[in-house]
């Protein structure tokens, strides 16, 4: 009995220090991740004496919001702001709409064709955007669309990726038999849609939201060639004006970024529960 009791002390101990290990490679990763934002943050509230000082301090001496000020004195941050979160903002709801429509159309109905159209809709997640902007900036010229806002969303109002993770989880998810519930009961496929696998899949829609509005908001390649003109110019693009031949204004750069990160990281807050809910590809509820 003793030598039992010793063996499980043992085993208790070795739990608790693996336990105690595995959260501190997670706090010195937590705390890797935070530090950047945190530097841009101090900076963004550093005047330009400070900025460059040796050895630097993450608390500023002197705090000050002349960065900020500098920023919308520049340009019309505003504008681009707002661009900037309509622009996710359509950008993400059209890939929640075609994801879980495609997502429920792959996972629960058999058609001709089927596996082989999701394989080439795979596919193209897979070829980089550089290997066809351009022709995609012919066809917005032939559609005289350059220099609009539905040429500026075009390439981000659908996901491959997002039609690929949804249709994992309405399979997970959506059992058959709800479903066959719903038929008997005489709703039609569009009511089963909106009423049975929307509400069962609002884990994996707040990731996808995230993850989409996250892509759109950092966009900036598609956004530099199509737009000639400043009035449809989004935070990313904006950013670029502080950044000279030789120099770079850090003040107001970081103030900047300090603003644009923050619709991000409102997003996530908003719907980091549900981050957990689409990972976690659970069956029926109850």
């Amino acid at each position: 009995m003793a030598n039992h009791r010793l063996s499980r002390e043992r085993l208790l101990r070795t739990d608790t220090l693996l336990r105690s290990l595995q959260h501190l490679i997670l706090a010195l990763g937590a705390v890797i991740m935070v530090l950047p934002f945190i530097w841009m943050l101090s900076t963004s509230l550093k005047p330009s004496t400070e900025i460059l000082s040796w050895p630097p301090q993450f608390i500023p001496k002197t705090i000050t919001l002349d960065n900020y000020v500098t920023v919308f004195k520049t340009a019309p941050f505003h504008l681009f702001f707002l661009n900037s979160v309509l622009m996710a903002s359509v950008s993400t709801a059209s890939i929640l709409v075609t994801s879980t429509l495609a997502g429920f159309v792959f996972g629960k109905y058999n058609f001709p064709g089927r596996g082989f159209l999701f394989i080439v809709i795979l596919a193209t997640a897979m070829v980089p955007f550089e290997t066809y902007m351009i022709p995609l900036y012919i066809q917005m010229k032939n559609l005289r669309l350059v220099n609009t806002f539905p040429a500026l969303v075009a390439p981000y109002l659908i996901m491959s990726y997002g039609i690929f993770f949804m249709r994992q989880n309405v399979i997970a998810s959506v059992p058959d038999e709800l479903l066959d519930a719903g038929r008997i009961d005489g709703a039609s496929e569009w009511r089963i849609y909106a009423q049975i696998v929307v509400p069962l899949l609002k884990g994996a829609i707040g990731a996808l939201g995230i993850f989409a509005f996250m892509q759109t908001w950092a966009a900036f390649i598609w956004p530099l060639i199509i737009t000639s003109s400043r009035q449809l110019w989004t935070m990313e693009l904006g950013l670029g004006m502080f950044q000279y031949r030789f120099t770079v204004d850090l003040g107001p750069i970081n103030a900047g970024s300090v603003l644009s990160v923050l619709p991000v990281l409102i997003v996530f807050v908003l719907l980091r529960r549900n981050i957990v809910k689409g990972i976690a590809l659970t069956g029926m509820k109850g």
